[in-house]
């Protein structure tokens, strides 16, 4: 079985885009039925259909990183290197 590695880019501001082929479940182990080839899951928290994206995190002002975050030591701050 040759199957595509999956890839998720987190998008500045925004979701998470899961591209190729993926199972989502919940934690209890069920699937989540998804439709698409490209899904965008949700980081801000806000989304009504969670673990799906529905683009309420332009409303709630959500800001994060394209990059990894990481925390500077003692300061309590955030530094983001994007990719």
């Amino acid at each position: 079985m040759n199957e595509a590695i999956a890839t998720i880019t987190p998008y500045r501001d925004g979701p998470l885009l899961v591209r190729g082929s993926f199972r989502l479940q919940d934690s209890e182990g069920r699937e989540i039925p998804v439709e698409r080839q490209v899904v965008a899951l949700c980081r801000c928290g806000k989304s009504r259909i969670r673990p799906l994206c529905d683009g309420s995190h332009k409303l709630s002002g959500f800001r994060a990183p394209s990059g990894q975050e990481r925390r500077l030591q003692g300061s309590g701050e955030r530094s983001a290197r994007d990719g």
